[in-house]
């Protein structure tokens, strides 16, 4: 295991509470790089010299890196797990037996995110899904509403009919029909108030 910050107190820090843990080798020379199978990397804030320190770190054989930082915006821990990093803990949360833990299970290829980080990644993975499926077809996502679908259960819920529908949006009433059934065909409906009850339960209207 090797030990590596900017800040030299951080590290002297760090290396003397990991070399009281019992079952880890610490190997605190900057001229042996990679040869612990986990490199903890302490950072205040992610830099470009920060990057291409992990990016270094991870293409090495058989290494694992354990990333401890203060905070990570969303650009950030894009970059960091494109990195290959996959174990990240809060500075604020990086206890001697924490970290101790983090390094044995990344030592084993165990993965580990903090839980607001996880939420972060869930977020961008699905505004990455929703983008793909809208580049796709813009104007009827894969599944759910189009926003013309939309605009013609909103005024079914308020209990037009398909001439009143079509002389509102200013379309033909052949165009409602059509844009009607093809979203009930598309995701099976029933009948007109089911697809209102559809689009309420899913929070489109």
């Amino acid at each position: 295991m090797t030990v590596r910050s900017a800040d030299p107190l951080t590290q002297a820090g760090a290396i003397s509470h990991l070399r009281q843990t019992p079952g880890l080798e610490l190997v605190e020379s900057p001229h042996r790089p990679g040869r612990g199978r986990v490199a903890v990397v302490l950072t205040h804030r992610l830099d470009d010299m920060t990057i291409v320190e992990l990016r270094r770190l991870t293409r090495e054989p058989g290494q694992r890196v354990v990333l401890v930082a203060d905070r990570l915006r969303e650009p950030e821990l894009m970059a960091v797990l494109e990195c290959g990093v996959r174990t990240i803990m809060w500075r604020s949360d990086a206890t001697p037996s924490r970290l101790a833990q983090a390094v044995r299970a990344a030592a084993q290829g165990e993965s580990h995110l903090p839980q607001d980080l996880l939420g972060q990644l869930m977020t961008h993975v699905g505004r990455s899904r929703r983008a793909a499926a809208n580049a796709l077809s813009p104007a009827v996502p894969a599944a759910g509403l189009a926003p013309r679908e939309i605009e013609v259960l909103k005024l079914l819920a308020d209990g037009m009919d398909t001439r009143e529908i079509a002389a509102k949006l200013s379309y033909s009433e052949r165009t409602i029909k059509n844009t009607i059934s093809g979203l009930m065909n598309r995701l099976q409906l029933r009948h007109r108030a089911h697809a209102v009850a559809y689009a309420v339960r899913e929070g489109y209207i």
